[in-house]
């Protein structure tokens, strides 16, 4: 499937901001109702954003709630869910203990038979049931929205990567494959390790979204590693902090990542009708002009 070239992220409206926690209270403060997510939601539409990469946080159940009540409107809108949420089964599991919070994350359709489910799985140590189950809990939300890929959160891919329990990858790609017809993603803090393992596994040209940027911001093994990859190897990478947080001029950061061959799409955030017009501007300037010195080199 061809990705998108530009993705809009959700960092922005739930206090996320790797080099500012002042940033992050003001966005938090800003955000703090699911209205003003919509407003920018809507800004970053107008300035021709198809796709919303967003975690599953409780209030993205109330955007998908609008523009599944107003898909005349966004009919070519898509979503890329990314799973799970840790912070919400944190706090769910210390609020309502480990039992009550299993019970409140599965499908209200069939909970009990789920449960039972569940409880087989863990007797039987069978990750896949488990897996299988949170998917389609976390997933329940999105339910009628276009959601042509899905990816796991870096918190549990790296966990993973750690743990070496690395079929757990396959066994993600083939779920939201068969039941969802999407495409595996997953998001990472070391993209070259993550790469040898989904190889290794025989899953072919992965998506994987990573941080890309000229300070090489968390970038576990090195920006040379990272380009290095890139240009030589087979995956459809995704570029995420290209600005670290700011730490970069605009321009200057956007520029180097377009000048990456094979970079599939780039995520950002942004708050103000100006700078999601600015940055949106750049990387489709900056990917013609690298596109047209590609052909004018051949």
């Amino acid at each position: 499937m061809a990705l998108e070239r530009v993705l809009f992220g959700d960092n922005q409206f739930f206090g996320v901001n790797h080099m500012s926690e002042e940033k992050a209270r003001a966005q938090s403060i800003r955000f703090k109702d699911t209205e003003s997510v919509i407003d920018v939601l809507e800004i970053a539409y107008d300035e021709g954003i198809r796709v919303f990469m967003c975690t599953t946080h409780d209030r993205i159940a109330e955007v998908c709630d609008y523009f599944r009540a107003n898909q005349a409107r966004y009919a070519d809108f898509k979503f890329y869910p990314c799973m799970p949420y840790a912070h919400k089964y944190a706090n769910a599991v210390t609020e309502l203990g480990m039992i009550g919070a299993l019970k409140s994350f599965l499908p209200e359709e069939g909970k009990i038979s789920a449960l039972f489910k569940g409880g087989m799985s863990v007797a039987r140590k069978d990750l896949e049931g488990m897996m299988t189950l949170f998917i389609d809990a976390e997933m329940k939300m999105f339910q009628g929205l276009e959601t042509p890929v899905i990816f796991l959160q870096n918190v549990f891919v790296d966990l993973i990567l750690g743990l070496g329990m690395h079929d757990v990858f396959r066994m993600f790609a083939d779920h939201v494959r068969s039941k969802y017809k999407a495409e595996p993603g997953y998001i990472t803090m070391n993209a070259p390790m993550l790469l040898d393992v989904l190889e290794g596994l025989g899953l072919e040209n992965p998506i994987i979204c990573a941080d890309i940027n000229k300070l090489g911001f968390r970038m576990c093994g090195g920006m040379k590693k990272y380009e290095e990859m890139i240009a030589t190897r087979k995956f459809q990478p995704i570029a995420m902090s290209v600005l670290a947080s700011g730490a970069i001029p605009a321009r200057e950061a956007i520029e180097y990542v377009c000048s990456q061959p094979n970079i599939k799409s780039i995520v950002f955030g942004a708050s103000s009708r100006g700078n999601i017009h600015q940055t949106k501007t750049l990387i489709d300037e900056l990917t013609r002009s690298e596109t047209e010195e590609a052909v004018g080199a051949r």
